[in-house]
């Protein structure tokens, strides 16, 4: 297994700490990471744009002229498409965007992108947060700043550290994430990823996000 320093609050060392080789030390694999990325960003539409049909369009029962005898092209009504107020022919409905995107894949995704961040140094891991019982955007902050932070971050937090997403939420290239919740775009978007012993991934308790329906 690979070794990284440990680090506590004030960025100094607090040993060592293991990163599990099958979650850090795969090799990236690329096709994988864009096709759950891009499914990922697709079950995000909303799916909600609609335009009316020439028979969902109000009006246009009747001929608007008499089929013979005017000189003019016969036409059958006035909400036909190439009419001023007529229906949209071929225009977009409702629809899901979601696509199927199997567990495997989903695994392999968020392990390459972890990976991927582990062979640049790009992977913190502290022993606490080291904030008081009251959320501190300062301190918070003060922490990135100390661990020598630049860039973006995403900060993985435990379900119950709701000081820590407190304190880290208003820091606007700082993106807070539940340890249940990681995946591989937010990873992606990243220059560093922070963790602390207790949200850092193994083989027993990673759990791949659904990024699909």
């Amino acid at each position: 297994m690979a070794s990284i320093t440990l680090k506590n609050a004030t960025g100094a060392s607090a040993g060592t700490i293991d990163l599990d080789d099958a979650i850090f030390g795969v090799q990236p694999n690329v096709p994988v990471m864009h096709q759950v990325v891009t499914a990922q960003l697709a079950a995000r539409r909303s799916g909600t744009q609609s335009t009316k049909t020439r028979a969902e369009v109000r009006g246009g029962g009747a001929e608007p002229w008499r089929q013979k005898g005017t000189g003019r092209a016969r036409q059958g009504s006035t909400r036909a498409p190439h009419w001023q107020g007529g229906g949209v022919a071929l225009g977009p409905k409702p629809r899901s965007y979601k696509q199927r995107t199997p567990k495997k894949m989903v695994k392999l995704a968020l392990h390459s992108a972890l990976s991927d961040r582990a062979s640049d140094n790009r992977v913190v891991v502290i022993d606490g947060w080291g904030f008081c019982d009251l959320p501190s955007t300062k301190a918070a902050k003060s922490l990135l700043s100390a661990l020598e932070i630049t860039g973006k971050a995403l900060v993985v937090i435990g379900h119950d550290d709701v000081v820590a997403a407190k304190s880290f939420r208003n820091l606007q290239d700082v993106h807070v994430v539940d340890q249940a919740e990681l995946n591989a775009y937010d990873i992606l978007c990243s220059d560093y990823v922070v963790f602390t012993t207790a949200t850092l991934p193994t083989t027993a308790t990673t759990t791949p996000v659904e990024v699909s329906a």
